[in-house]
């Protein structure tokens, strides 16, 4: 996909995590949001007995979602970062890098590890994930779905110059 080329994504989508183990979780796309998030419980700062190195050891989703396996993930890639609610509050969060699928293709991003609990989707995909050239069409949802389950075409929008 050329700089110039946005893929148009719907107001919702089904995302998958190849890291993690998780196909077709449910996600906002969040135009107000700049940073990407995912539901995440549990989360824990350890620090190696040997090396004295920090990782970061956490459990995605939630016991009520049907893709919630009680797996334990560790990563040893994060930081902590101020995230600004919609509301105007701040708060610290853990960000981590991981890669997300779409349309059927990867894209690397970072999410900060937050409780989703009260909300409909457990992944929120914000700006910093959308200027990888994506167009929100917000009356669309699911298109990415729909092209893996059928001959949906991808239509590319070239922006003018």
């Amino acid at each position: 996909m050329s700089k110039k080329e946005k893929i148009i994504i719907g107001r919702s989508e089904h995302v998958s995590f190849p890291e993690f183990g998780f196909k077709h979780v449910k996600a906002k796309i969040d135009t107000g949001a700049f940073t990407s998030s995912i539901h995440c419980h549990k989360i824990k700062v350890i620090k190696s007995k040997n090396t004295d190195k920090l990782s970061l050891k956490f459990e995605l989703l939630d016991p009520s979602h049907p893709l919630y396996e009680k797996k334990v993930l560790k990563v040893k890639d994060f930081k902590q970062k101020i995230i600004k609610s919609s509301n105007g509050s701040s708060r610290i969060s853990y960000v981590i890098k991981t890669k997300v699928e779409l349309f059927g293709k990867s894209f690397d991003t970072e999410f900060s590890l937050t409780d989703r609990s009260e909300m409909k989707h457990p992944v929120l995909l914000g700006r910093k994930f959308l200027n990888k050239g994506f167009l929100v069409d917000v009356n669309l949802y699911d298109l990415s779905l729909k092209s893996e389950h059928s001959n949906y075409k991808i239509v590319k929008v070239k922006k003018s110059k």
